[in-house]
Order: structure tokens, then C-alpha cells, then sequence
């Protein structure tokens, strides 16, 4: 008998010989023919069958299996093996399962996924998806229940009800599968194009941390793009923290919020809520486009006629949240003016707005939006000037700098000439990893002193925490200029630490310690 220890290893190896019947018969007879003897009656009796039970005990703590067999890829012989469960797992394809596949897996974890999406001991099914795009996934109660307190409720609770089939109208299959995946699996797998409705799936079934999941996905994937909509989704969630970050993105990038096609996806409670923001850093006249887009987009939704009359229908009281009265006269003119939406009366009265000393009453709001005040990071202590620097020869000026919260870089602030007054033509450029973020050709005049000009980009430039940009600035015109001294590495700007290298980029040399581009121009 071989005897082994926990861990698979020899320890001893005992034989032992087995008397059979007939045998033990045999010797019985031999031994009643000795009578004559007295000793004879002790040895007639037949030794006794000895046996011991032996526990192997080993003094080191037990481990468990995870600890035992570290996680590793599966060998050769395992592998073909293993692919295919991952594939059933995915493709829901019903294959019955090799003898012994838990061998396969050396964790709970491990084994435990592989019950994913696999009809094999399922005693509940799920119908997901709205008619005509449902999908029918197997579940196993007990491994919901542990990872969902509504499936436990739903399963196990007072009023649970034992049906083997469960209708999930309002969850799409591709969100519901990626819920079920982080409660058999322990992994997050999240898409541009599902997070949402995982979110809602995750909100539905209370599962917090893959709900958590999804926000931060969201938050790091926000963009003037999405803004609008995820605003939307999150207020519907009940995401606070999402909410201020959408807000953060409208705010500072709200032209290009505001012309997406995410607009005009968003419910008339929302669309509300950002007509009314008083730190909307846009043009009136791009907000009155926005509101007629979206309307346009809401009479396709009711299935009306998109007329001018269908348009204002659909706006209704939002239509005086636009604050027409505080466009630029030209803007007012040649757009809200000929638009249509307008009566005829409220033209007239908001004409007489812009040019009548006694000024109409207006429905409209009149009071322009406050916007956001732009911060300035300077990164030099000083500036100085001399008759040999510093010069422009269409050589380019460049500096690294990274940021500890997310900002949007709106422009820079460059120095002007030395000698008087002059006229610059300043090419910027806002770079990650070499591809262009941002960039504009402008031009400013410097009045011959130290202080410096802004320089703008088109729309602010969306800048993420912990990563390197470049900024870069090629400028002709006079030649000598000031330039920054005693560059500082790092610099605090209100709640946001800016950190500045050199850049290879840089030919004219602008550095850390001294050159242009003194200030970063941002909203945060």
C-alpha cells in the first residue's frame, strides 16, 4: 500500500500478506494433530490479523488551492481543453463536458467561470432583450443569489417565486452577459457602446462595485462628444459625481458640446437644465442653433412634421430660457431673426431691445451668462531682454507640461516685442504623444511691455491628469522680444499642480528654465 502525503509526495510503503479462507483451514488441520504436546494448545491458535490505521499528519498550515497551484498558463495538454470551455462560455453552445474538467482549473474562481453563460447544472433561464431581440442565457440561482441581493430576494427571499423562466424586457443581452460575467467570473468587461446599459443593469440588481465600474469608465471616456448624453444617463442614475464631471466638460467645451450629435438625444428635462446654466461658456447664437437642432430631432421622435410650428411646440417654455436679447446684433439679424421660431411681435420688441432708450419687456432671459473665468499658470519668476535675443526665424518654441486634474487648455499667453509696439503671427499647437490635440493661426498686438497677450485655440482643449502634452508656439514678427527667466519645474494654480519639462520639439530654445510661452491659459 502506497501512503502519501497532502501535497502528492511518498511518505512510506507498506506490504502486508492476506491469509485467504482456504488457507487459514489448512494450517487448522496441521495444527490439531499436535494434542500431544501441552504446549501445543497455545500454538494451535492461528496469530491474529493485524492492522493499523495510520493518519499522516504534516506540520506545516494547511493551504488553499489558490496558494498550492499559483495561477499559470494551462500546459499543452490542457490547453485545447481549456479554450474550448471559454468558447462555450461565450458562444452558449450547450457542448456536454469532458470527464474531470474541474481538474482543469485550480481555483474556485477558475471553476466557478466556467459555469458562465454554460447550461450545465442551470436551474434557471433568462429571457433578455426587448421583443423580436431577445436572447435566452442559463443562470445558476445560487451564484446569483450570492452576487445580487435582488437575485437573492428574487430566489430565496419570503415572496421568491419558482419559475424556471425569467422575461427581462428592459435589459439588453449584451449588458445582462457583462453583469453575469463579474458575478461568476470576478471580471469587469465594459464597451463604448454597452457601459450604459451595464450600468443599468448593475443598478437594477444592486451590484455596487460594477456599477462603480461603469462611472469610472464613463468618467475617463467623457468627452464634449458624450457630455450631453451621459448628463442625461446620470442624473437618471443617480450619479452625483458623474453629474459634475459632464457639467465640468458642457461648461468649458460647450460649442462643441452643444453642435455633437449627442444633443440631440437628450430628454426635455435636460435639455432644460442646460439652456438654463449660467456658466455656459458658449456664444447665444450657437445655443439658439443647438435648441432648434434638437427640437428638429424631438418632432422626428413624436412622429410629427418638423414645421416651424412643431419646432416651438416641442420647445414650449424652453424657448424663452435662450437668452436672444444678449447675442451680438449681427447674430440676432441674420439668424434668430429670420429663423422663424420667433413671432413677428417678439422680433419687433427684441429689435427695439438693442436700439430704443425705453426698452420693451421681454419673456426672454436678458442678463448674459456669466461663463468661466479663465485661469493663468505663469511658470517664470521674471523676464528680461537683450539686444541678441530673443529672436524668431520660424524656429519652433516648445515645452512639456502635465496637469494633476483634468483642465482644458483654452490658449496661451506669449510675450511681445521689446522695441515698441508690433504685430505678431502666432501659430500654437497643443500636442499628446505627437498627435495634434489642438491648434490655430492668430495674430496680437503687444504694446512694447512685459506683460503678456493671450492667444487662443478654437475651443478649449480637453487635457487629462498624469500625462505629458506638448505646447508649441512658432511666432514672425519682430525679432527681438522678451523672454521668461528663473523657469520653475512645478507651479500651484489654484486646486491644480502644473509640472513643465523641456521638449525635444523645442528648436529656438525655450525651456524649462527660460524662453516663451510663460503662461498656460485653462478652465478648470
Amino acid at each position: 500500500i502506497l501512503m502519501v502525503d497532502e501535497k502528492g509526495k511518498n511518505m512510506k510503503c507498506l506490504t502486508f500478506f492476506l491469509m485467504l479462507p482456504e488457507t487459514v483451514k489448512n494450517r487448522s488441520k496441521k495444527n490439531s494433530k499436535k494434542v500431544n504436546s501441552s504446549s501445543s494448545s497455545s500454538s494451535s491458535k492461528l496469530p491474529p490479523v493485524c492492522y493499523e490505521i495510520i493518519t499522516l499528519k504534516t506540520k506545516k498550515k494547511k493551504k488553499m488551492a489558490a496558494d498550492i497551484f499559483p495561477r499559470k498558463k494551462p500546459s499543452n495538454s490542457n490547453t485545447t481543453a481549456v479554450q474550448q470551455y471559454h468558447q462555450q462560455n461565450l458562444n452558449n453552445n450547450n457542448t456536454i463536458p469532458a470527464p474531470n474538467w474541474q481538474g482543469l482549473y485550480p481555483t474556485i474562481r477558475e471553476r466557478n467561470a466556467v459555469m458562465f453563460n454554460n447550461d450545465l447544472m442551470a436551474d434557471v433561464h433568462f429571457v433578455v432583450g426587448p421583443p423580436g431581440g431577445t436572447q435566452r442565457l442559463p443562470g445558476h440561482k445560487y451564484v446569483l443569489a450570492v452576487g445580487s441581493s435582488v437575485f437573492h430576494a428574487m430566489f430565496y427571499g419570503e415572496l421568491a417565486e419558482d419559475k424556471d423562466e425569467i422575461r427581462i424586457p428592459d435589459v439588453e443581452p449584451a449588458a445582462f452577459l457583462a453583469m453575469l460575467k463579474y458575478i461568476y467570473c470576478d471580471e469587469i468587461d465594459l464597451a463604448a457602446d454597452t457601459v450604459l446599459a451595464t450600468l443599468y443593469a448593475a443598478k437594477k440588481y444592486i451590484v455596487p462595485h460594477l456599477a462603480r465600474a461603469c462611472v469610472n469608465f464613463l468618467e475617463t471616456s467623457l468627452s464634449a462628444k458624450n457630455a450631453c448624453v451621459l448628463l442625461s444617463q446620470s442624473c437618471l442614475f443617480e450619479e452625483p459625481d458623474l453629474t459634475q464631471r459632464c457639467w465640468e466638460v458642457i461648461d468649458a467645451q460647450a460649442e462643441l458640446a452643444l453642435k455633437s450629435e449627442g444633443f440631440c438625444d437628450i430628454d426635455f428635462q435636460t435639455l432644460e437644465s442646460i439652456l438654463r446654466r449660467e456658466t455656459l461658456n458658449a456664444k447665444e447664437i450657437v445655443v439658439f442653433e443647438a435648441a432648434l437642432n434638437w427640437a428638429e430631432v424631438e418632432c422626428q421622435r413624436q412622429e410629427l412634421t418638423a414645421t416651424i410650428e412643431n419646432k416651438r411646440k416641442v420647445l414650449g417654455k424652453a424657448l424663452y430660457l435662450i437668452r436672444i436679447p444678449t447675442m451680438a446684433l449681427d447674430d440676432f439679424a441674420n439668424g434668430a431673426a429670420q429663423s422663424g421660431i420667433l413671432t413677428l411681435n417678439e422680433t419687433n420688441d427684441i429689435f427695439l431691445w438693442y436700439t430704443a432708450a425705453k426698452k420693451p419687456e421681454l419673456q426672454f432671459v436678458s442678463k448674459p451668462r456669466k461663463g468661466l473665468v479663465p485661469q493663468r499658470c505663469h511658470r517664470f519668476q521674471s523676464c528680461a531682454y537683450r539686444s541678441n535675443q530673443w529672436r524668431y526665424r520660424g524656429r519652433c518654441d516648445s515645452i512639456q507640461f502635465a496637469v494633476d486634474k483634468r483642465v482644458f487648455i483654452a490658449g496661451f499667453g506669449l510675450y511681445g516685442s521689446s522695441c515698441g509696439s508690433a504685430e505678431y503671427s502666432a501659430k500654437i499647437e497643443l500636442k499628446r504623444q505627437g498627435v495634434i490635440l489642438g491648434q490655430n493661426l492668430s495674430k496680437y498686438f503687444s504694446d512694447g511691455s512685459s506683460n503678456t497677450f493671450p492667444v487662443w485655440f478654437e475651443y478649449p482643449v480637453q487635457i487629462e491628469p498624469d500625462t505629458f502634452y506638448t505646447a508649441s508656439v512658432i511666432l514672425d514678427g519682430n525679432e527681438l522680444s522678451y523672454f521668461g527667466q528663473e523657469g520653475m519645474t512645478e507651479v500651484q494654480c489654484g486646486k491644480v499642480t502644473v509640472q513643465f519639462q523641456c521638449s525635444s520639439d523645442s528648436t529656438n530654445g525655450t525651456g524649462v528654465q527660460g524662453g516663451q510661452i510663460p503662461e498656460l491659459i485653462f478652465y478648470a
